[in-house]
This record gives C-alpha cells, structure tokens and sequence, in this order.
C-alpha cells in the first residue's frame, strides 16, 4: 500500500506539492511562527494578495474611476461625510477610541480621538489632520479588505488597497491568522498608549460588560455596570529610572459610568456628532466577532474543497466523492457559524443599555421586517443585546456566499437547532417561543434576500 501510494504520489507531483503547501498552511495556523502564519492567506485556494476585491469599497472605487461617481471635499473633515453618504454609513454609528492601538497612532490620543463609523459590512476610520481615511471591508470571498483614502483635494481621490501593512495586525494572532477586524479593550496611560504589561481583550458578546471599552469613549446610560470606558491611567510617579508598576484598579470606572455627553472629557466640536454610542458600540463588538467567524468558515470550506479535489483526482476518485475527512472540516465550520448566528455563550448584560445618538432608532428601520413587523435587528438591550438572539449578519453576502459545503450544513443545523430537534447544551439560551419566533422571522425575510 505505501509503495502504491508514493507511486500515486510521485505520478502527481505538482498537485501534491500545491496539497501539501495547503496542508502547511492549515497547521500553521496554531504554529508558533508568526511569518507563516500571516502568509498562510496568500496561498491557493485563498490568494489574498492577488486576488480582486468584491466589497462596497471597490465597487465605489470603481465608480469613480469611471467618473459614475464623485467625491466632495471640504477642509475641516475631507472626504468624510461625503464617502460616509455614499457607503450609507450613519453617523450615529459614531465611536471614538483614544487608545494608540492604529496606524495614524502619532494623531490619537485622549483629547484627540479616532472617530470609527460602520454599517453591517464597512468600516471607516478617520483621525483629525489625518493623512488618510482609513476604510475596511467585509469582502464575501476574501474577508477583511483594507484601504486607505488620500485626505488631498483631487480630481479622482486616491484610494490605496492595503495588505502587509494593515495585516500585520489584522492577519495575525488576533484573528486566528485570518484577514479580520478586531475590536480590542486596553489599558491606557494619560497619552493614550496601551499598558500592555496589564493585559488586553479582544472584544466580543462572549466578553465581560467589565473589560469593554478600554481606550474608547462611550456615552450612554448602562446601570450598575461598569467598565474600562472614558478613563487612562493617571499619570505614575518614577522611582529612579524604574517606572513603578501600574494596576488595572487605578482606572476610575465609577467616574466615569453612565455619561451621556462626553463634552467634559475633550473637545467634540470637530467630530461629526458628540456622541460615542454605547448601543453602536455592542453592535460593532458582535458583528466583528461574526464576520471573522464568517471568514473563518470561508476559509476553511474552500481549503476543504481545494483539498477534496486534489485528493480525488490522486486516488482517481470521482470528482464529486466528499470524504468523512472533507466531511467533518464542513460540518466544523457550519458549527462555529451556527453558534456565532445564536449568540451561543453571550455573556448577559449588568443592566439596561440607553445609548444617546439615536443609533438604535435607524439601526432597527432597517429590517427587514416579517408580516409580524418582528426583526432580527430588534434590541433587547435588558439583559441581552438583540430581542431575538439570531444575528442579522445572516442577510450578509459573507454569510450567503459560503462555499456549498458549509452553508448548507449551516441551514440543516439552524434548522434543527430552531426546530428544537438539537436541544443540547450550547442551545440552551433560547427557550422554544424564541426558537418559533426566530424561525419565523427566518422564513418569511430570509428567503427574500
């Protein structure tokens, strides 16, 4: 049999050596050689790098190539309100982080906030007197895209794709060697810079109310939680050269609770609202965390994929045959997407959310809407973020355009957990009237999209 299978092998060496770079890039993924794994993306089937963009971004970028589209500039903000107007992106959506954890670092800090502006699949970035606009997407097939908008008056504004720079954040570590987004609660000291010896989160619903927020300005009303928001570390005595340790207490989260203007704090006049949305910003934490489950799966049902039909033509199987091994990486990724969907392991909230810039309202209008005029983007905001805990990230392109493998085992096991055929412990948060209810929405606006 291995004399059999290495003459196979031998036969077919050029596929075998694009399967085994393929395998390697699998394993890399827990390696700890941090150079492969951030190649791991640019390899077949994925080819990141090379590969067009089919995001919102491009296709505005494209438009103004063609002149189909325009640009308008103005001094105090550049390219802001106009290329937020084009990619239907609130301005309720609104948070400021002052944390230096970006790329125009140098123009961050306390009094000098980085304004974040998203809608279910674009994120934009804007810094004051910033050289850039720095824009990010949830691109269907490659994940997280990135690019940056020349803030100088143009005839044709100048966009620029970005991939070693931005991914030597966003495809490391912190998204499981993925292009991703991260959402990320630190320590700050008095300039904005993360004391990183005390630890950081990366934020998602599975998060502490507790640890979110660090290095972020939030305004809104939240109870009797508290968190790392609207606060740094006072400034820290020197003893000698040695500066004296830092502890995650000095943070005055009582200060700095339940504020619902954040004029005290620093200058908002040169932002496009004074609001930093607390409700915007636990809808930004949630759809982060599920686009980079979305891109996990993608990743992985198309490496499965890619793999399958090197296999079957090296055993001279029929192209179509789907292995247990093929089988078992479909049904992993469809499991992870599930879970994200239902909020699996949603840490509750301390208390009512309030949020202060009329992001809930424009957020819910959006729909859709079934005959009952119930919606997956109805909040909660008592105990949980959303009424009905089924992400509205099921309407996105990332989740429909899944590789086949992967979204259909993804709607059998919906369906069997919203049936109630799969009533086991990783489901036990929804209650049969929020599993009906949840189906129904499903039924009637899914099926529409």
């Amino acid at each position: 049999m291995i004399e059999m299978l290495g003459r196979l092998l031998l036969f077919k060496h050029n596929r075998l050596l694009h399967f085994a770079l393929a395998t390697a890039w699998c394993l890399s993924i827990n390696s700890p050689q941090p150079s492969l794994a951030q190649e791991q993306y640019d390899l077949p089937p994925i080819n990141y790098s090379e590969s067009k963009p089919t995001d919102k971004v491009n296709d505005l970028i494209e438009k103004l190539i063609e002149k189909s589209e325009t640009l308008d500039w103005e001094p105090e903000h550049g390219y802001l309100e106009s290329l937020l107007k084009k990619l239907e992106i609130p301005v309720s959506s609104q948070a400021l982080v002052f944390s230096k954890t970006s790329l125009q670092i140098d123009r961050i800090g306390p009094q000098r906030p980085r304004a974040v502006y998203f809608n279910d699949d674009i994120y934009v970035g804007w810094v004051q007197n910033g050289d850039v606009i720095e824009v990010s997407a949830a691109d269907p097939k490659l994940g997280a895209t990135f690019y940056s908008l020349a803030q100088r008056k143009l005839k044709l504004p100048q966009f620029k794709r970005e991939t070693s720079r931005c991914l030597q954040c966003h495809g490391a570590t912190h998204t499981r060697g993925r292009p991703g987004h991260i959402v990320r609660s630190v320590y700050p000291n008095e300039s904005g810079m993360p004391e990183f010896g005390l630890g950081t989160h990366l934020i998602s619903p599975l998060s502490k109310f507790e640890h979110r927020f660090g290095g972020w300005y939030v305004s809104g009303t939240h109870g009797k939680g508290r968190h790392l928001g609207n606060s740094w570390l006072p400034e820290s005595e020197n003893a000698g050269f040695k500066r004296l340790e830092r502890r995650p207490s000095e943070l005055d989260t009582l200060k700095s609770a339940n504020l619902k203007t954040l004029d005290r704090l620093f200058d908002t006049s040169p932002y496009l609202t004074n609001h930093s949305d607390i409700v915007a910003q636990l809808v930004l934490q949630h759809q982060v965390h599920m686009h980079n489950i979305l891109t996990e799966a993608n990743y992985s049902g198309r490496q499965a994929a890619h793999d399958a039909v090197v296999m079957n033509e090296i055993f001279e199987r029929d192209k179509d045959y789907e292995s247990d091994t093929t089988r078992r990486r479909y049904d992993s990724a469809a499991e992870k997407v599930v879970k994200g969907l239902l909020f699996c392991d949603e840490v509750p909230l301390p208390d009512s959310i309030a949020g202060t810039s009329g992001f809930e309202k424009n957020f819910e209008s959006l729909g859709p809407f079934d005959s009952a005029n119930r919606s997956l983007r109805h909040f909660d905001l008592k105990t949980r973020i959303f009424k009905y805990p089924c992400s509205f990230l099921i309407y996105s392109e990332s989740f429909k355009q899944l590789p086949d493998g992967v979204l259909t085992r993804a709607k059998e096991r919906l369906n069997e957990v919203l049936t109630g055929k799969d009533n086991s412990e990783a489901f036990q948060h929804l209650d049969q009237d929020t599993r009906q209810t949840i189906k129904e929405i499903l039924d009637e606006t899914l099926s529409e999209q």
